[in-house]
């Protein structure tokens, strides 16, 4: 019997709410997300704003993120802008016209906190909010195999 790996298990919720945001935004009638662009819309709500950063953050090429983001571009989702603090790098924003887009996410997203609210208890929602949302400090730099 293999053990379970929190990795997996964080991918696996995460999947959870992203397949329930995916189907609520289609049945609010906005046009299907691919879960890269959910993904991206994650991290720049976390701040990262750097093409470059995003393409690490979500594993694939800068090529990848720069066709991407012209296509959410495109779709009046993110502006792209010069980096003022450095000319050669430029960064991505949320556009104004995506705040009903934004603010529909956010209301679902909450509405699926709800759901597994009810479904594994409140006390075990708050608990895995506030272990998740703890600082964990930086990933551990060190050879994990004692071999």
């Amino acid at each position: 019997m293999q053990a379970s790996l929190l990795m997996l298990d964080v991918m696996r919720a995460f999947y959870w709410f992203d397949e329930g945001l995916q189907a609520a935004l289609r049945a609010r009638g906005w046009e299907p997300i691919t879960r890269t662009q959910s993904m991206t819309f994650a991290n720049l709500a976390l701040g990262v704003t750097r093409p470059a950063e995003l393409a690490r953050n979500l594993g694939v090429s800068r090529q990848a993120v720069s066709k991407m983001l012209q296509d959410m571009v495109e779709r009046g989702w993110v502006e792209i802008r010069p980096d003022p603090a450095d000319r050669r790098a430029s960064v991505v924003s949320f556009s104004a016209s995506s705040q009903r887009l934004r603010d529909d996410a956010v209301e679902i997203l909450a509405g699926l906190d709800a759901v597994l609210g009810e479904r594994i208890g409140a006390d075990r929602l708050a608990d895995l909010q506030a272990t998740l949302g703890s600082d964990w400090g930086a990933p551990p730099e060190i050879d994990l195999d004692p071999r």
